[in-house]
């Protein structure tokens, strides 16, 4: 019997090239850590699981910019509805837990900067006290008299890990601009380390073998390498049709190779999962 895939959450951060001469963006990628049970070692997007907390009726307080209604406009086909907004909120909750970087504005609508010494000392406590499961992120929302920025997510696609793997994600990617005043610093625990690259680099690293990625990355690598700013990567999102990329894995010529749903596969290099029940 196929594994039922969990719902997820990504997000996509981008920000400006910073190299003088150059109109590109640049987005983050995070590296995996090389014990995990999922894609080890690889260069993924932040995010994770949608937890229970991130759909549960009394989190919307804390989110501006969207509500549930909105939300389900948005993502029709999520496995439960009461979970779209959720997917908002584990995206943002994700991003801080792994990263350190929190989508959320203040009271008077200024942006949540972490600069201060006393700032990350804070936020760095927050994280590790969410990691040992010590505190709720909607305590910390509440403690800080801060709202998440659902305004800021701009849903971008929708990808299900291949069967029959025994690890499968439903997930939906989210493009954010990074805010500013705000720093990455990897939990040290998910993720080991982090880059930004513009697009068409990171994929002149993956093609070179410099750089370990699954299709979604690469895939939206390409798709990104289309834009040269983040605003107008942005407003591309909202004109997308958004359609589920349930890809499968085929043993084609000796390789097990990854096939999107339009019968494209990738053979140039095969994925880090293999069929479980092929034999040898």
């Amino acid at each position: 019997m196929a594994t039922i895939p969990v719902d997820a959450a990504t997000a996509i951060l981008l920000r400006p090239c910073p190299e003088t001469g150059i109109k590109d963006i640049e987005v983050l990628l995070v590296r995996r850590n090389r014990r995990s049970s999922f894609v080890p070692g690889y260069y993924v997007f932040p995010g994770g699981v949608i937890d229970p907390e991130d759909y549960d009726p009394g989190t919307e307080r804390f989110i501006r910019g969207i509500d549930g209604r909105q939300a389900g406009r948005i993502i029709t086909d999520m496995s439960h509805p009461a979970k779209t907004l959720g997917a908002w909120f584990a995206a943002i909750r994700e991003t801080f837990e792994e990263v350190g970087v929190l989508i959320a504005r203040k009271k008077d609508g200024a942006f949540v900067t972490i600069r201060t010494q006393e700032e990350r000392r804070r936020f760095l406590n927050y994280r590790r006290a969410l990691g040992k499961g010590e505190i709720k992120f909607s305590q910390i929302l509440e403690a800080e008299q801060i709202f998440l920025a659902g305004d800021c997510l701009h849903y971008f696609s929708h990808w299900i890990t291949p069967e029959p793997l025994p690890l499968r994600y439903d997930v939906r990617f989210f493009l954010a601009e990074a805010p500013s005043g705000q720093e990455v610093v990897c939990d040290g625990v998910e993720l080991t380390d982090h880059i930004w690259l513009r697009p068409s680099a990171a994929l002149a690293d993956y093609e070179a073998g410099r750089i370990g990625m699954v299709l979604p990355q690469i895939m939206t690598l390409a798709e990104l390498s289309r834009f040269q700013t983040v605003a107008e990567t942005i407003a591309a999102s909202g004109q997308r049709n958004i359609a589920a990329n349930l890809t499968r894995i085929r043993h084609i010529d000796g390789q097990d190779v990854e096939v999107m749903p339009d019968g494209t596969f990738w053979e140039i290099r095969p994925p880090v999962y293999s069929c479980p029940d092929r034999k040898k």
